[in-house]
């Protein structure tokens, strides 16, 4: 499931925000979040300017070893 968050305020209660100046402001930082039975089992934050441990193929992957 994709969920959004336009006023950012699970993100920043969870304290997954960047501040991003003149591209945006305060946005989302890149992360995927695995969820079962509504305990978060993983999450996966990205570096800046990196997707790799947030690609489908990765969470996939983590939810079939779980």
């Amino acid at each position: 499931m994709f969920l959004a968050d336009g006023g950012a305020a699970f993100h920043k209660a969870v304290g997954l925000t960047m501040e991003t100046g003149d591209f945006g402001g305060v946005r989302s930082q890149r992360y995927a979040m695995l969820v079962e039975n509504g305990v978060v089992t993983q999450l996966n934050v990205e570096a800046p300017k990196t997707f790799e441990v947030s690609k489908a193929e990765v969470m996939l992957a983590a939810h079939i070893i779980c």
